[in-house]
């Protein structure tokens, strides 16, 4: 058995505020997936976001879901998508029988490739058949280049759904990540920079919209003295119990952020000058959240690979995981088209071989991320 005690990647970090709100909601009763904390904290986040709506449901993945319901797409229809990303990013699309096509990343950001996604929509335009919509996600709480997909996307008149489940707290141009496109989600998954155990929240300037996911995501219950239905619906609410968690959080995001942008500070500056060693870059157009601090190993330079570095880590006790494995590359989508940022050359396959996601959490203290560093030196010594 180790002799220290285990190092997570990212665990939930409490606030102190979330068993007083959890308190209220015992005390009034209201644990059903309704009830004021809920839509207390819809209205938090919406006014943290600078959004005119926002809808709390169980999970960020279920936001996707609700927000391309919402954008028509159907049996058949294109999704253009990210392939960097977890795949709670995509699996909406196959929910709604549609087809996924995946989209490189750039190195700026590691986010969706401008250069790559125009290649997408040249093609779809050759083919005859548009995306119903866009998946762009936000990596590792660092913004995609906005400013350069939303003026392809409107170019070619197709809306965007941004995926900021990692990015709460991040900002692009001083605006908050989540905003960008006709629709945005959060997730509070409990690896996230604020929890909830689990969520998600759908965000919208489009309140009407927000209505219908509202309803879709209660079962579609019509307006009638006895339970009837008129369309498919979800059981996708947020409880009232996982609200109030989610409140007590909200509180501390910032300080969050702040002790995430530190812990990803001390690793660059402990292996930075590491030959071989890089980490991933903050683009010039927005602050990132640094939800985790990735750490890339040149092959020609170091000696051991990432999932050897991985290893020696997890034998002493210390979780680190590889950087996603790209969606083009999973054998549920082996079939799906791919476009890249270069020509035959995949920026997305690149990071995803050199990449390591090192231990982020906002309570690491400074004598367990010495022990990771001390440890991330010694593997690469061998």
């Amino acid at each position: 058995m180790n002799k220290y005690p285990r190092i997570y990647l990212s665990p939930p970090h409490m606030s102190g505020l979330e068993e007083l709100y959890i308190k209220e909601a015992f005390a009034s009763n209201w644990i059903a997936p309704l009830g004021p904390h809920v839509t207390a904290f819809e209205k938090e986040v919406a006014a943290y976001a600078g959004v005119k709506g926002a809808l709390a449901v169980s999970s960020g993945t279920a936001a996707i879901h609700l927000a391309l319901r919402l954008l028509g797409v159907g049996k058949g229809d294109i999704v253009f998508c990210s392939s960097l990303t977890f795949i709670g990013s995509v699996n909406p699309v196959l929910y709604l029988d549609a087809i996924p096509v995946f989209i490189d990343s750039e190195p700026e950001s590691w986010n969706m490739s401008p250069i790559a996604l125009e290649k997408a929509f040249k093609w779809a335009q050759e083919l005859g058949k548009m995306p119903k919509a866009v998946i762009i996600v936000d990596l590792y709480g660092q913004s995609a280049d906005f400013d350069s997909l939303l003026d392809i996307c409107n170019h070619y008149g197709v809306p965007v759904v941004e995926d900021a489940a990692e990015a709460m707290g991040s900002t692009y141009k001083g605006k908050a990540c989540g905003t960008f496109g006709k629709f945005g989600i959060y997730s509070f998954n409990g690896n996230k920079i604020i929890t909830t155990s689990g969520g998600g929240m759908l965000l919208s300037d489009d309140t009407e919209a927000l209505e219908k996911a509202l309803y879709w995501a209660t079962q579609a219950r019509d307006k009638a003295p006895w339970y009837q239905h008129s369309e498919i619906g979800y059981n996708y609410r947020m409880s009232n119990i996982v609200a109030a968690i989610g409140r007590g959080q909200l509180t501390v995001l910032d300080e969050r952020v702040k002790a995430r942008r530190k812990v990803f500070e001390r690793y660059k500056e402990a292996l930075g000058n590491i030959p071989g060693v890089g980490f991933m870059p903050e683009a010039n157009f927005g602050q990132a959240n640094r939800w985790l601090t990735v750490m890339t190993l040149d092959p020609t330079e170091t000696a051991v690979t990432p999932i050897q570095v991985i290893e020696e880590l997890e034998r002493d006790s210390i979780e680190c995981r590889p950087v996603w494995k790209p969606m083009h590359l999973q054998p549920l989508f082996t079939d799906c088209m791919f476009f890249t940022h270069e020509d035959e050359i995949s920026i997305s396959d690149q990071l995803f071989a050199c990449g390591i996601c090192l231990p982020s959490g906002s309570s690491l203290t400074l004598d367990d991320q010495q022990r990771v560093i001390d440890c991330i030196k010694k593997s690469l010594k061998k």
